[in-house]
Order: structure tokens, then C-alpha cells, then sequence
């Protein structure tokens, strides 16, 4: 019978390791899950001896055990299994669930591929069976989950899978996860903020358009293309009449151009150089601007502070965080910090010399440093910023409805215009 050497994790996270007997790799892993054990590597006893194990290969920095692991992705996953893009997802909240179950289950004590198949008797729906499957395959293979979940890909992105691969490293999953449940479901929230925030200057804005049309296209011609004929018309009429007649002959081709113009759009905004112009214009805005930054702000220090309280490197962690801004010109600013900090400066002095991130986070870095306590200091300045996100929600809601009525009140005064002076100048004529 073929012997395997293997390395695995206790429920309470003591690291075991020896060489036992199965028929395969999979029963192997089954044998550990029937002690309690979590496999964290399993290989066959002859490769084992012939050369360094795997454990000893990614010993020497946290990056090189990334780059293995997604380079045993590649090689492990067959044809279909790399074309993900067909397979089913999850939404933030879907997925927000999934990790708190597993983080709940774990928590009560069972082995990683008990609580995946206690998870999966309780699924529903058409995805997240299908990702269960997919994780329980591998891990019963004997992959890491993180491994697992890179495999299948989106909803899996950089900051889950190197989540799971910091908690898998540490052996505290539970509690790893449990961060990561809070962090999404804290992004979850964020989003929804913000959403219900526009929610209502967007619904107002959309009945303006559609009045102002229906006005512009019906009412004013009905009631004074008669009068045309009789009498020259005002200015704020001409323009209005010329503007129906434009709407009313051309309206496909606008439409067609509106069109044409989107699409245009979406494929100038993906080359990095525009997306990049853009987002900076974006945080420049007056209002607007400020609101986007301390989303941003928010979500960074948050993020970061999870990250980096899970075990992964500084380095890791400003990589994940970056692409979770949302904002190219952040994400920029992120990418020329961890640049700095990989060539040995502090945290805190390239994300002062940014110019994109404000002086309470760049305090807060600097004393976290100083005193060790990086993690903790950035979870307390996520509580600050999430307050200052809520302000600034406000400020701009507050200020958006002002200039809302304003432009309402500027157009049906134009409007009105329009359809009173031609007939106040009709009555003076029959005088």
C-alpha cells in the first residue's frame, strides 16, 4: 500500500506531521479528517525523499508561498476548470453569508472538510452547491482551501483567497474568517450607504428629464405653434420650438448616438491612462470628490487593518487593498506606497507624500508602527473614517437637493417663459 508523508493542523491548531499508509491520496486526507485533522500538505513518501517538501520550499518568504500556490492553480486545474468565466457566482452578501458559516462551524470544532460538507447539506440556490463541490473535490485532493478557491475564481478574489491562505497559514480559521465575514459585510453596507444616498437625487433628476421632454415636445408646440403664423415670437419660444422640432425629427438618431456614445465610452474609460485621467478628475470634484475619497479612505484602512491582523505581509496586504479602492488613481497611490515600503521606507511616508490619503491615517500608521500595534490602530481609525463616510453622506446629499431645485426651477421658469410671453405680447396686440 502506497505511504504518504504528511503535515497537517489540530482543531487546536498544533501542527502534526508523519508518513502514513492509504490507498490514495484522497483516502489519506480522509484518515486525517477521521482524527480531526486539517491536511495541510500530503505527498507521496518516495518524492517526499527525493527531494525537499513542499512545506521546506515556501518556507522562505510569505510571497514565494503565493506565487507556488497559484502556480499549482495552473498546473493542477484542467482545460474546463480554467475557463471560469461560464460558472456561477455569488453576490458580496451571498458570499458575506457563506464565510460566516464556515466560521461558525469551524468555530464549533469541526474539521475543515467536515464543516465544507455541513455547509453544503445546507446550501440552495444554483451557485453555491456548485462551489461547494468544487472546494470539497479539491480539498479532499489535498489542496489548500485557499488553493481551492483560487482554482474556481470569481466570487474568490485576491483579498478572500489571500485571506483563507493567511488563515490556512495560521491556523486560526475561525477567527480569520470570522474578520473576513465582518469585512464584507462591513463593504456590503458601505456600498448600500452610498446607494440609498443617490437613490433620490437620482429618481428626481430622471422625472425632471422626462417632464421637461414631455413639456418640451407636447405642451408649448400645442399651444403655440398656432401663434406662429401671426406674430414673431420671442426668444425663449423660438428656442423651445426649435428644440421640439429637433426632438421629434431626429429622436432615433439621438438615441442611436446616446448609444454609440456609451459604448464609445465604456472603451475609451478602459484604456489604463483615460481610467486613471478620470478617477483623478473624479476625487477633484467638489463635493462628489471628497464623498468618493472617504469611501475609499474607509475601505482601505479597513481592509488593510483585517489584512494585516490575519497574519499576511504588509507587502500582501497593500497589493489586495489597492485593487479593492474602486479608484485608479488610489489604487495608484497604493501601488507607489508598496513599492516604497518594499525598498525598506516606513508606511506612513509614502502614504503622507501621496497626497491622497489624510493626515489622521497617516498618524495613525506612524504610531502603529512606532508602537507595534498597526493592526489594532487601524481597525479603530476604520470606526473614524466609517463616521466621516456617514458626514460626508449627508454633506452631499444636503447639498445635492439645493442645486437639484435650482436647475428644476431654472428650466420651468424658461418653460413658462416660453409659453407666456408670446401670449402676454398677443394681448397687447388685440389692445
Amino acid at each position: 500500500m502506497p505511504a504518504f508523508r504528511y503535515e497537517s493542523l489540530t482543531t487546536n491548531g498544533r501542527t502534526q506531521s508523519g508518513v502514513l499508509e492509504a490507498p490514495s491520496r484522497g483516502a489519506a486526507v480522509r484518515v486525517l479528517a477521521g482524527r480531526g485533522e486539517t491536511a495541510t500538505i500530503i505527498e507521496a513518501a518516495d518524492a517526499a525523499l527525493a527531494g525537499p517538501s513542499r512545506a521546506a520550499r515556501r518556507r522562505p518568504s510569505p510571497g514565494a508561498d503565493h506565487h507556488a500556490a497559484v502556480a499549482s492553480a495552473g498546473r493542477s486545474g484542467s482545460i474546463l476548470d480554467m475557463l471560469w468565466l461560464g460558472r456561477p457566482t455569488l453576490s458580496r452578501v451571498e458570499m458575506g453569508n457563506f464565510i460566516r458559516e464556515m466560521a461558525t462551524v469551524l468555530e464549533a470544532g469541526l474539521p475543515i472538510m467536515q464543516a465544507l460538507r455541513t455547509v453544503r447539506r445546507q446550501a440552495t440556490g444554483r451557485a453555491m452547491p456548485l462551489i461547494l463541490d468544487h472546494l470539497i473535490e479539491r480539498v479532499e485532493a489535498g489542496k489548500p482551501l485557499h488553493v481551492a478557491a483560487r482554482e474556481y475564481g470569481p466570487p474568490f478574489d485576491d483579498m478572500i483567497v489571500g485571506m483563507l491562505r493567511a488563515a490556512d497559514a495560521s491556523g486560526k480559521m475561525s477567527d480569520i474568517l470570522h474578520q473576513l465575514a465582518d469585512l464584507i459585510e462591513r463593504s456590503t453596507e458601505l456600498r448600500r450607504e452610498v446607494t440609498g444616498a443617490l437613490f433620490y437625487p437620482m429618481v428626481v433628476a430622471a422625472m425632471l428629464v422626462v417632464s421637461v421632454i414631455i413639456l418640451v415636445t407636447v405642451l408649448v408646440p400645442t399651444l403655440i405653434a398656432p401663434l406662429a403664423g401671426s406674430m414673431t415670437l420671442p426668444l425663449p419660444t423660438q428656442i423651445v420650438l426649435e428644440t421640439a422640432e429637433l426632438i421629434r425629427r431626429f429622436w432615433p438618431h439621438a438615441l442611436a448616438a446616446a448609444v454609440i456614445g456609451l459604448f464609445a465610452w465604456r472603451a475609451w474609460s478602459r484604456v489604463p491612462a483615460n481610467r486613471l485621467a478620470v478617477d483623478g478628475w473624479k476625487l477633484r470634484l467638489p463635493v462628489f470628490g471628497r464623498l468618493l475619497r472617504d469611501v475609499a479612505v474607509a475601505r482601505f484602512t479597513r481592509t488593510l487593518g483585517t489584512l494585516v491582523s490575519a497574519g499576511l505581509p504588509i507587502l500582501d496586504a497593500l497589493r489586495i487593498t489597492g485593487g479593492t479602492l474602486g479608484n485608479t488613481a488610489l489604487a495608484r497611490a497604493v501601488d507607489e506606497v508598496q513599492a516604497k515600503v518594499t525598498s525598506g521606507a516606513a508606511l506612513a511616508d509614502p502614504l503622507e507624500r501621496s497626497g491622497h490619503f489624510p493626515p489622521l491615517l497617516v498618524q495613525v500608521v506612524n504610531l502603529g508602527e512606532r508602537s507595534g500595534r498597526l493592526e489594532g490602530m487601524l481597525m479603530h481609525a476604520a470606526k473614524a473614517f466609517d463616521r466621516q463616510v456617514n458626514n460626508s453622506l449627508k454633506l452631499f446629499t444636503r447639498a445635492l437637493q439645493p442645486i437639484i431645485l435650482i436647475i428644476m426651477a431654472a428650466l420651468a421658469g424658461f418653460i413658462l417663459a416660453a409659453i407666456l410671453l408670446p401670449l402676454l405680447e398677443l394681448q397687447s396686440m388685440v389692445k
